[in-house]
């Protein structure tokens, strides 16, 4: 079996309110962390989102 293009990464928010957005990535040709300007609803404003991995 072929292994899948695409894996599933978390995007964690930089405030530490564990909130945090599932997103899928191809590891092949974006092989730098995502980093995303995203809302975050526990502190209501728009923050920084850095890509962790799912445990």
């Amino acid at each position: 079996m072929a292994k899948p293009a695409t894996v599933l990464i978390k995007l964690e928010s930089t405030e530490g309110t564990g909130f945090f957005y599932v997103a899928k990535k191809n590891p092949r040709k974006t092989t730098k962390k995502l980093e995303f300007r995203k809302y975050d609803p526990v502190v209501r404003k728009h923050v920084v989102f850095k890509e962790t991995k799912i445990k």
